[in-house]
């Protein structure tokens, strides 16, 4: 019997800085995600407070501490009460003071199972955020899950780095601006292809004042294929049954990680340098 695994992407557009509307927004949005038969849902990066840091400022910090319970026992009380899993991308504020740009991954009983903290900042994220340095694959029930955010799908080593703790599908929630879309729709299936995996890419739709969104969230299979893909400017949620058992079948045929290592490779990589 196959190991199926059902996703949803969750895109949509958010009200910068207006925690309760965009929380409450999400949680619709999981239990349209459980209808539709569902195992797991994933909203873009920074959902709950918005994106755009020149807008936000200092609230960015405030509104993460203040707002940081609520949205963690929403997210944990919507995940229980459809029974669906969760990745809900939201600043992590830890004790010290320190903030992370984060996504926190809830089982179908409302537990956190862990937190993934972006690894590579982009534009004036480095004046607000501190920096992820470890690259966590949760196995839960529903099969080996990787997370990245945003920019670090743009560095082949965050993937590489999950795919050899190893993950079966990488979730990448975005927030990705309208101008990069090329580089969006490269860099997806790019990571599914060269590490033989299913990426699952949930980007932003809408605007925080200049900073346009361009959604185009998409699934891709372990050929670097897209399965799904929703619009620019939709927002609303997309569900896609990947089959796990298939990229175990597509590496033992051959590709990329059966020549990853091969000693061959690497002996006969000489660089002269003149």
């Amino acid at each position: 019997m196959a190991r199926t695994l059902k996703v949803a992407l969750g895109q949509m557009a958010c009200e910068t800085g207006n925690v309760e509307s965009n929380v409450e927004k999400a949680v619709e949005m999981v239990k349209r995600a459980a209808k539709q038969g569902a195992q797991i849902i994933c909203f873009p990066e920074l959902f709950a407070t918005g994106y755009n840091l020149s807008i936000l400022k200092e609230d960015m910090a405030m509104l993460s501490r203040d707002k940081y319970r609520y949205v963690f026992e929403e997210m944990s009380n919507a995940a229980k009460e459809s029974e669906i899993y969760i990745i809900a991308p939201f600043a992590y504020p830890k004790s010290d003071g320190e903030l992370f740009n984060s996504a926190h991954l809830f089982d179908s009983a409302g537990r956190n199972c862990g937190i993934f903290s972006k690894s590579h900042y982009f534009g004036i994220e480095e004046e607000y955020f501190s920096i992820g340095d470890s690259y966590p694959v949760f196995e839960t029930a529903i099969g080996k899950i990787g997370i990245m955010i945003c920019y670090d799908a743009g560095f082949p080593e965050v993937a590489r780095a999950l795919m050899r703790e190893g993950a079966e599908v990488i979730f990448v929630p975005s927030a990705w601006r309208i101008q990069d879309l090329h580089a969006w729709l490269l860099n997806i299936p790019s990571r599914a292809l060269e590490n033989q995996l299913f990426t699952v890419g949930v980007n932003r739709s809408g605007r925080e004042g200049d900073l346009v969104l361009c959604g185009n969230s998409v699934v891709c299979d372990p050929f670097g294929r897209v399965l799904a893909q929703m619009t620019t400017e939709q927002d609303g949620v997309l569900v896609c049954e990947i089959d796990l058992d298939k990229l175990y079948e597509e590496r033992a045929g051959g590709g990329y990680l059966k020549d990853l290592d091969l000693k061959k490779y690497h002996n006969s990589m000489r660089v002269n340098v003149q």
